[in-house]
């Protein structure tokens, strides 16, 4: 019994020992930590990480009991795996780290080396791309076009060109016609100029040679917009270099890692594996980001709160039923102010209407009262005007007579009887026109020979116009024929229009020439005559000039014009007056003046 007992006591012995020794060799074996490197992507997942996974395995060499894997995220996605601590590190641009230096405690570890370009750690810039048979060639050129570009958070592939905008003295906002953003990869940026879908392109830094260089497009098919080659560099680009990507650890990450991490991309030799798939010459100390800075602080953007639609819609998303009830309460809100403001603006038009046809009511109040005052006076004028002309052809007449009585041959004495005997009945004529013009009575109508009237009405200022120094020119174009008209009417309506062109080239001041034409065309329906002059133009509108009583002259009635166009209008015709700068008709032989088109209708 007591030898089975010490037999179970040493089995027993030698299995705590056998777990005890497990154990030791269990807690001896050292704990692996995993850590996940987001990496920018901006050529596809698939060659992001085929780029950076060498380098993710160096690391994992040189760091002791650590291992580290690539995540190619694209800007968006980086900002929400650092926000739910999925990621510990990040290789991205200097632009989106201080975007996200905002929100999270992020350090540099170290800045990469290109592997082109002589090792510059200057390598970040945007490269403005057209079709090499585009007529785009300038900056300028670039204005309302349609542009494609990766991220507005892409430093070299959108926010370096728009600081190059803005030191070029446009605003970048307002200087394209259409952007849009693509994402990544970067190639189709330069597929959409190839097929004609944008104007440009702004992608990043030796987007285009890289291209070429693997043979996805000819490089003869391609221009590049403000290009510039600094002394070093293989590449053309049109902006400013800014530095390259860099390593950084977020704020989860012991210093000591940090430190040992920073060691191992120091010691990387440019011949290794990783350096030479991740394209780098190796790792150096961070630069600077001050170039970057500047850039943001010209644009506005480092610290720039994000839109407010953002937050709406962010809140909107939250909060759903509070947000729909809200968006139907502005909807409903924003109707019913556009219906006040419409029937606002429909009482305001009504009003303004109303206004406008009573003030327009009391001046034709006005006219008339003043026409029909001016009625009274001018039928006692009439009247009393009758008997002196009347007197003066009978004292011709009988002057004529008495000539041919005596038998006294003398021409010259009977030609100017003769002219006086003219004149009074035209002037008898004339007072029973303004007359009847004033009682609205039937105007006598004949066929008349425009030309004639014209000259007629010419020969009555003969007189003025030779001592104001006027050369008049008339010229008949057409077939001439006869018109059924008024001949007083036309006669006293000629008169009243070379008249007011004589008043206005007896007002100018310089020395130029004065001068009066009158063109009379014939047409096979109508006759249009122009009467041009070379004075000062214009000193009001046409309209408010043809109305009663109204007048620019200090002795003038404001009936001249009025007349002129109740004539016309009596014979189904038109009359407009206009500056000749402004006038529609052809050949003026002068730009300076006033120009009087009357249109009279054949039947």
């Amino acid at each position: 019994m007591a030898t089975g007992s010490w037999c179970k006591a040493v089995v027993m012995g030698l299995c705590l020992s056998v777990i005890g020794l497990n154990q030791s060799y269990a807690d001896d074996v050292p704990q692996v930590n995993h850590f996940k490197v987001g990496v920018l992507a901006n050529h596809g997942v698939l060659q992001a990480k085929q780029r950076w996974q060498p380098m993710m395995d160096y690391l994992t060499e040189q760091v002791p009991n650590s291992h580290f894997e690539v995540v190619p995220v694209d800007f968006n996605g980086m900002r929400s795996q650092l926000l739910g601590h999925d990621l510990q590190f990040i290789v991205t641009n200097p632009g989106q780290y201080l975007h996200l230096s905002n929100n999270f405690p992020l350090s540099w570890l170290a800045t990469m080396k290109s592997r082109k370009h002589q090792g510059s750690t200057f390598t970040i810039g945007a490269t403005i791309i057209v079709r090499a048979d585009s007529p785009i060639r300038t900056l300028q050129d670039l204005r309302g076009r349609n542009v494609v570009a990766s991220d507005p958070q892409a430093l070299g592939g959108y926010q370096a060109a728009m600081g190059l905008l803005h030191k070029m003295g446009f605003l970048p906002e307002q200087f394209f016609g259409q952007v849009r953003f693509l994402g990544f990869p970067l190639e189709p940026l330069i597929y959409q100029v190839r097929d004609g879908s944008a104007d440009a392109a702004i992608a990043p830094f030796c987007t285009l040679e890289e291209m070429i260089a693997t043979g996805l497009v000819n490089q003869g098919d391609y221009r590049v917009i403000h290009p510039a080659t600094p002394a070093g560099y293989d590449c053309e680009v049109s902006t400013q270099l800014y530095p390259n990507w860099s390593f950084a650890a977020a704020d989860t990450v012991s210093p000591k890692l940090t430190m040992a991490i920073t060691r191992a991309l120091f010691d990387l030799p440019a011949d290794h594996v990783a350096a030479i798939t991740a394209d780098t010459l190796g790792w150096t100390a961070p630069v600077s980001q001050l170039k970057v800075i500047e850039l943001f602080k010209e644009l506005q953007l480092q610290g720039a709160s994000p839109p407010l639609y953002q937050t709406v819609y962010k809140w909107m998303a939250k909060n759903k039923e509070w947000g729909g009830a809200l968006l139907l309460i502005f909807i409903i809100s924003t109707i019913y102010h556009l219906w006040l403001e419409y029937k606002f603006r429909q009482k305001s038009e009504f009003l303004v209407s109303t206004e406008r046809q009573l003030k327009d009511k009391a001046l034709q109040l006005e006219r008339l009262q003043s026409a029909a005052i001016l009625g009274e006076i001018g039928a006692g004028l009439a009247h009393e005007l009758n008997q002196p002309i009347a007197a003066i052809t009978q004292y011709s007449e009988g002057a004529m007579l008495q000539l041919e009585r005596l038998g006294q041959d003398n021409p010259e004495l009977y030609d100017v009887l003769g002219k006086i005997n003219a004149q009074s009945i035209r002037a008898g004529a004339v007072v029973h026109r303004i007359r009847g013009l004033l009682k609205r009575r039937q105007a006598k109508t004949e066929p008349l020979d425009i030309v004639l009237v014209v000259k007629e009405a010419l020969a009555l200022l003969r007189r003025e116009l030779d001592r104001a120094n006027v050369q008049v020119n008339v010229r008949v174009q057409g077939e001439p024929f006869e018109l059924v008209g008024d001949s007083v009417g036309l006669s006293q309506m000629w008169v009243n229009l070379v008249k007011n062109s004589l008043d206005a080239l007896e007002t100018c001041g310089d020395n130029r020439a004065r001068q009066l034409w009158i063109d009379i065309y014939y047409y096979p329906n109508e006759i249009r005559v122009l009467v041009i002059d070379s004075g000062e133009g214009l000193q009001g509108q046409a309209s408010e000039l043809m109305a009663s009583f109204a007048s620019t002259k200090d002795a003038g009635l404001g009936l001249g014009l009025a007349i002129c166009k109740d004539v016309v209008t009596r014979h189904h015709g038109s009359i407009q007056i206009e500056n000749c700068q402004q006038s529609t008709q052809a050949l003026l032989p002068w730009q300076q003046g006033c120009v009087v088109t009357v249109v009279l209708p054949k039947g």
